[in-house]
């Protein structure tokens, strides 16, 4: 009767998980060994003919490799800025709850509305980074409209929003250590970087690894930015793979492919993640 009782209140989060995780998975895989059907020329089975094609598509390439850019310039970087946030919060000083809720405010800003604000910064001529620079005799830029630029304004643009979030997570493993080791290094002669490097980094490693893992998941996943900014341009110069199924299946109405580009995507992740666990796991220390 336990058991029956212990699967009854499962059940609720057992049916989610299957109906919005478990299955659109299986159908996009399967999905994706189907030709996109129309009116007059129905689904067919075509093999791997849509893995085919992505080799041949270089538009794919292009994004994979603005994705891979991408993720290395947000992923490191968000989590060191988040890091020395944590620690900096961490501490005694004035307005500690404000410096906090200063740093987690880009956080809870709906993606439209943080894409709105960033344009405000990069439009040319009257966006405040023109104005910034105009004080310095620097001709106006179009940030967004530059193949050469575009990606660095969009990673800024995601530090800045997801720095905030991880940073709860390494104040919340800050707090959890013990006062005592400190004390015991302090007693010990030993400076703050030491402490730092050889006690405190360690033992926020399995922070770190979740950490990891979600600020990956979150650069392959941005379209809401990408939607409002740039739409992909200039010439698929900012283009993402997430975007670039959307364009698929709802621009071109290929979803047969963008299944394909799905399980792509999926497997992709899942390989750094497995790669991140088998790297970073050896270093984790858990209490």
């Amino acid at each position: 009767m336990r058991n029956v009782y212990g699967w009854l209140l499962l059940t609720p989060a057992a049916i989610l998980l299957v109906g919005f995780t478990h299955y659109p998975a299986f159908a996009t895989l399967f999905d994706s060994f189907f030709s996109t059907g129309t009116v007059v020329r129905p689904t067919r089975f075509v093999g791997l003919a849509n893995y085919a094609a992505l080799g041949d598509d270089p538009i794919f390439w292009q994004v994979l490799r603005n994705n891979l850019y991408f993720a290395a310039a947000t992923i490191p970087t968000s989590i060191a800025i988040a890091l020395l946030m944590a620690i900096w919060v961490n501490d005694r000083l004035p307005a500690r709850a404000l410096v906090r809720m200063s740093y987690f405010t880009p956080t809870i800003l709906p993606m439209v509305a943080v894409a709105n604000l960033w344009l405000f910064f990069y439009t040319p001529q009257i966006g405040l980074l023109d104005k910034f620079t105009a004080l310095f005799g620097v001709a106006s830029h179009n940030w967004l409209g530059d193949p050469s630029t575009v990606m660095g304004c969009l990673a800024l643009m995601t530090v800045w929003k997801e720095a905030g979030f991880f940073m709860i997570f390494y104040l919340a493993a800050l707090q959890s250590l013990s006062p005592e080791l400190e004390e015991a290094a302090k007693v010990e002669g030993a400076s703050r970087w030491y402490y730092f490097r050889r006690v405190t980094f360690p033992l926020l490693m399995p922070t770190t690894l979740f950490v990891l893992v979600n600020a990956t998941i979150n650069s392959f996943k941005l379209v809401d930015h990408l939607f409002i900014l740039t739409k992909g341009g200039p010439d698929n110069a900012s283009n993402l793979l997430l975007y670039y199924i959307y364009q698929v299946a709802f621009s071109f109405f290929d979803t047969a492919y963008a299944s394909a580009l799905t399980v792509v995507l999926l497997a992709l992740l899942a390989g750094l993640a497995i790669v991140q666990f088998q790297l970073v796991e050896k270093r984790v220390h858990y209490r």
